[in-house]
């Protein structure tokens, strides 16, 4: 197939993956208010899109077996963007919890088999990293940066400003149904495409994911609110959550061509997580959340595409990045659920958000942790290939 088409379709997948997500925080306030939501409650719309992500993520091989991985895709991209259009007509707590809940099944399809498509496609091309990871923030972006003034244009309507996000799905489609009609189920490959559910290796990313990802979507989640505490304006609040997820964007491209240029996985990823550490303690401190956003967003933008990249790095078929990628964000993002909604529950029955910002630290701390067990485990492997091929 055409590079040119294959690349505008990783492109226009990557970009709907998040927008359900971050455009939500920063009306979180306007919903809860129509609807009479408390802050357990809120985080649900955050919470379960991961959630699903985390259950449906190691479904996503067996249905590509049956159905091919590029229609698949395909059929991702039309729930999330259903469910992404039904907000645009509804008024009620569990209406908006029901699409959340659709869109995550979309997304949690979609994610492990974007890795696959990327291996298959574009084999030796960790630059592809880059761009499904840079176009992931650039949606997040987005849908976080023009929701409050979407909402404003639309006469105070958020439920438009959810909605309108599925423009990115409609565009999307045609370009799937393209690849999807050339493309047929492998289903000769199904011996290769279990999860590697024996594989210590691929425990240790799963542990990796879920606690970089319940950083990540407590941070989408709350730090809107974490600022609007400190007494910024809905305004200036929001603009700090679009800060965190733009400088995202140059940072996740730059962070796997580095990668791929000098190697030393462990270093990049432990000195991203002290990135993330570093704003931690700042916003713990009320010192500068303007600093703080820029260090998370640092610290998040090199995190998640290493975090793509690593099953990649490690396999060598598409079906098997597929798998590993299945259960790295399967039971990463079912971890990654919990945190905004511990993060909810913690200020519920605190009213601070100190406590939930300590815990933050805490776990970024592990993950540090895990970062060298993981380092330490791929030098063990590399050496052990090195002796199987001499012998």
């Amino acid at each position: 197939m055409p590079f040119l088409l294959l690349f505008v379709a990783l492109l226009a997948a990557s970009l709907n993956m998040r927008p359900v997500i971050t455009s939500v925080s920063p009306l979180l306030g306007n919903i809860q208010s129509d609807l009479g939501m408390n802050s357990l409650q809120a985080s649900l719309m955050t919470t379960l899109p991961v959630l699903c992500m985390g259950i449906f993520a190691p479904l996503a091989v067996s249905i590509s077996r049956r159905f091919g991985l590029e229609s698949t895709i395909f059929g991702a991209m039309v729930l999330i963007g259903a469910a992404t259009a039904a907000r645009g007509f509804l008024s009620s707590s569990s209406g908006l919890i029901l699409t959340a809940l659709a869109a995550g099944v979309g997304i949690g399809i979609a994610g492990p088999l974007l890795s696959g498509f990327i291996k298959r496609h574009f084999p030796g091309r960790s630059a592809m990293v880059s761009v499904y990871s840079a176009s992931m923030v650039v949606g997040a972006s987005l849908a976080a940066g023009l929701a409050v003034p979407v909402y404003t244009w639309l006469d105070n309507s958020w439920q438009l400003s959810l909605a309108v996000w599925a423009v990115l799905s409609l565009a999307a489609l045609p370009v799937w149904w393209r690849i999807a009609a050339r493309s047929k189920p492998l289903k000769q490959q199904t011996a290769h495409a279990r999860l590697p559910l024996a594989n210590g290796r691929a425990w240790l990313l799963t542990l990796f994911f879920g606690l970089m990802a319940s950083i990540f979507y407590s941070l989408t989640a709350w730090l809107a609110p974490m600022a609007a505490s400190m007494g910024y304006s809905k305004h200036e609040a929001g603009n700090l959550l679009t800060l965190f997820t733009l400088i995202q964007i140059p940072v996740s491209i730059l962070v796997p061509i580095l990668v791929a240029r000098f190697q030393r996985r462990t270093l990049w990823l432990v000195l991203c997580s002290l990135f993330e550490l570093s704003g931690l303690l700042l916003l713990l401190g009320s010192a500068s959340p303007l600093l703080s956003a820029v260090l998370l967003g640092i610290g998040a933008g090199g995190l998640f595409p290493l975090a793509l990249m690593l099953p990649l790095l490690m396999t060598e078929r598409a079906e098997e990045a597929s798998s590993w990628s299945s259960l790295n964000q399967g039971g990463g993002y079912f971890l990654g659920a919990l945190g905004p909604l511990a993060v909810g529950r913690i200020y519920d029955a605190s009213g601070s958000f100190q406590p939930a910002l300590i815990g933050m630290a805490v776990i970024t701390l592990l993950m540090i942790a895990v970062q060298l067990m993981i380092g330490r485990s791929s030098r063990e492997g590399n050496a052990l290939r090195k002796s199987t091929a001499s012998s």
